[in-house]
């Protein structure tokens, strides 16, 4: 029997560590916790790249503030299993896939990001500018996901009967604007 945790390289490439060393330097310290669980959740999966329902696993699991977003306790129970499910095996059919933008250009691919994962980085740095606060927080990442929905963890939300726009509604009243309205 094989193990199921792939081998880690000992060491990274140089242009690999200041891609990542760059990348991260923009990151809330709760932010850059997140990023190092959601690329240890993909490493440990076997996957190429770091997808948005490994960002939400990571939120969820490192996030107070992210997870009062989700109210009470079984629906987040709920979302949890279903990642878990993923993480430990009922995900196959995703790895070895890149979770795409649907053709949206994508300025960076950075510290292994699908690219889905990456316009979403991008869009939690813009809406924490937007909202005149400084590096993004994790409720910043979280409206970047759902607002998406092509992204896996919107997959992973409806299957837990969690509906993304009403999440995004929640964001948007916590961030002070309206619902209905974006945050950004």
């Amino acid at each position: 029997m094989q193990p199921r945790i792939p081998r880690q390289p000992a060491q990274e490439l140089p242009e690999q560590a200041i891609h990542r060393a760059d990348s991260d330097a923009t990151l809330s310290a709760e932010l850059a916790a997140v990023v190092a669980g959601a690329r240890r959740r993909a490493v440990r999966d076997g996957d190429r790249q770091i997808d948005t329902a490994h960002l939400l696993h990571s939120l969820l699991e490192s996030d107070a503030e992210v997870r009062a977003v989700f109210g009470d306790g079984p629906r987040i129970a709920r979302l949890l299993g279903y990642l878990v499910q993923r993480s430990i095996g009922y995900g196959l059919r995703w790895q070895s896939a890149v979770e795409d933008s649907a053709g949206v250009p994508v300025a960076v691919q950075a510290a292994g990001f699908s690219p889905l994962a990456a316009g979403c980085m991008a869009y939690a740095h813009e809406r924490a500018a937007h909202q005149g606060r400084g590096p993004a927080c994790g409720t910043d990442l979280l409206a970047a996901i759902v607002v998406n929905p092509r992204a896996r963890a919107v997959e992973v939300l409806r299957r837990a009967g969690i509906d993304p726009c009403e999440l995004f509604d929640r964001l948007a009243v916590r961030a002070g604007a309206p619902p209905g309205e974006s945050s950004r």
